[in-house]
């Protein structure tokens, strides 16, 4: 893991940094040292590491004494687009032009990317934990939309994921993952979702094996999120990983 850029403020250091070909940036209480939880953060399509949501929820958990990270998923922010991924971009734009069902067009991009996104976020998690002011403490993911696309076949993979915040997507080629996921799950649902079926995301959400599991369900459009479940998902966090 190499470090690029460094700068504090508020009482949290934020840390650019690649491993390998993937660019990330950790977020940390500002002179953090020993061990302590960690929470992934998965953004959305067409995003990448620093976007706002992304920012503000990893500032969030620093302040209050978690550790941070964020990485550009394949083809999206920093890395490269490749061939395969373009064409399978214009056909989702083409059928979601069309009228087809967007979950299903998005469920064939997300499954082309989960691959790929699973091995980094593991090795990140390897490299992340080695750092002294991280350490092997529990860990959790916060993925929407797409963040939660990626972050499903993850959490079924890995077994030091404990806890999760998840949601706005639906169960399209996710249900066989999702059945794997028995750690506690808190999963927001926009009741007038215009990207994500209402019906779908309560499929999802029924999939979770989780015997602990708890639905936010918020009116308004998929981007509408009420900005107090920023405050739920730290609630969650720390529960679950203290």
């Amino acid at each position: 893991m190499r470090f690029t850029a460094r700068t504090s403020s508020d009482g949290v250091t934020e840390q650019f940094f690649t491993l390998g070909e993937i660019p990330g940036v950790l977020w940390t209480p500002e002179g953090a040292c020993g061990t302590r939880p960690l929470i992934l953060l998965g953004h959305g399509g067409g995003q990448h590491k620093t976007a706002t949501g992304i920012v503000s929820h990893a500032r969030r958990y620093a302040a209050e004494g978690f550790a941070a990270v964020a990485i550009d998923a394949p083809n999206h922010g920093d890395r490269p687009k490749d061939e395969e991924f373009g064409r399978i971009a214009a056909e989702m734009r083409a059928g979601m032009a069309a009228g087809e069902d967007p979950g299903a067009l998005v469920a064939g991009m997300h499954g082309y990317l989960a691959g790929q996104a699973v091995a980094d976020w593991q090795a990140i998690l390897n490299a992340v934990q080695r750092l002294d002011q991280v350490g092997v403490g529990p860990v959790g993911y916060h993925g929407m939309s797409m963040g939660c696309g990626l972050g499903i076949p993850l959490i079924a993979a890995e077994p030091r994921i404990r806890a999760a915040v998840l949601g706005l997507l639906g169960v399209h080629g996710l249900a066989e993952d999702a059945a794997r996921i028995t750690v506690p799950v808190q999963f927001l649902v926009q009741w007038n979702d215009q990207m994500v079926s209402r019906n779908q995301s309560l499929a999802l959400f029924d999939a979770l094996a989780s015997t602990e599991k708890t639905l936010h369900a918020n009116p308004g459009k998929h981007e509408d999120v009420p900005s107090f479940e920023a405050d739920s998902s730290l609630r969650f966090f720390a529960r679950h990983l203290s």
